[in-house]
């Protein structure tokens, strides 16, 4: 590919020279090409951590890596990408989205037909026109099988300090209000995230503040937060959730 930036390239190419001089590890990285859906290029861990040989992946690219997959975890990937993607579009200031990082997980076959989970973090390196990451540095670890993910997107924001601060964070299979949630008590937590007080929901829903308080107290417990304020923050946040 020709970068539309000298610096890109020399960038990437830094990067090319070091992965040479890298131990082998449980972790891998690529650089990524969204827009032709392809590899610029892949470290040589991929192969110890998945035993895959890269040519495979070089050779047809994004499709075979989509392929590889857990067939359940396809659902929610692509729901946790788009919402990445529609987040950095609506919520980022263009002159800031090269500060972001995004970070996400599925489970993966590996060469050996066994699935394992991949966490994958990618930071972009070129946008296109309408200023979209096309070109990112990509970073897989690579974990145990046996270990329980649930599929979960992340964003974090590179700030003036040059600490990450997380900006967005949602969970794609796996609803935080389930079934041990009473029907009353789900309507008085979407009118918490709306900011009503007790009294004002005890009014709403014809109860009394004291009745709104003893549900917010046994939510708490069935959910193991803190505080009402924690409880408010994740669901502001994460919508999927409710």
């Amino acid at each position: 590919m020709s970068y539309n930036t000298p610096a890109l390239k020399k960038h990437i190419e830094k990067i090319k020279e070091l992965d040479a001089f890298l131990p082998h590890t449980s972790t891998f990285f690529c650089i990524t090409n969204t827009q032709e859906l392809g590899f610029e290029y892949i470290s040589k861990n991929m192969f110890s951590c998945l035993a895959i040989e890269p040519e495979k992946f070089k050779q047809d690219a994004m499709h075979y890596f989509w392929s590889r997959i857990h067939p359940d975890d396809v659902e929610h990937w692509l729901k946790a990408l788009n919402s990445l993607m529609d987040y950095t579009l609506n919520e980022i200031d263009e002159q800031e989205r090269y500060k972001m990082s995004y970070t996400w997980n599925y489970r993966f076959k590996n060469g050996h037909g066994k699935y394992v989970n991949i966490v994958q973090n990618t930071t972009p390196l070129e946008f296109d026109a309408f200023m979209k990451p096309i070109i990112g540095l990509a970073h897989y670890t690579v974990l145990d099988p046996n270990i329980k993910l649930d599929v979960t997107a992340t964003a974090k924001y590179l700030s003036d300090n040059g600490e990450y601060e997380t900006r967005y964070f949602n969970c794609f299979n796996k609803k935080l209000l389930d079934n041990e949630i009473t029907n009353r008590e789900r309507d008085i937590v979407r009118l918490l995230v709306l900011n009503y007080s007790s009294k004002e929901i005890a009014e709403r829903l014809n109860i009394s503040s004291n009745t709104v308080d003893t549900h917010r107290r046994n939510i708490l417990k069935k959910l193991n937060i803190n505080s009402t304020g924690e409880l408010i923050g994740m669901l502001k946040i994460n919508q999927n959730l409710l």
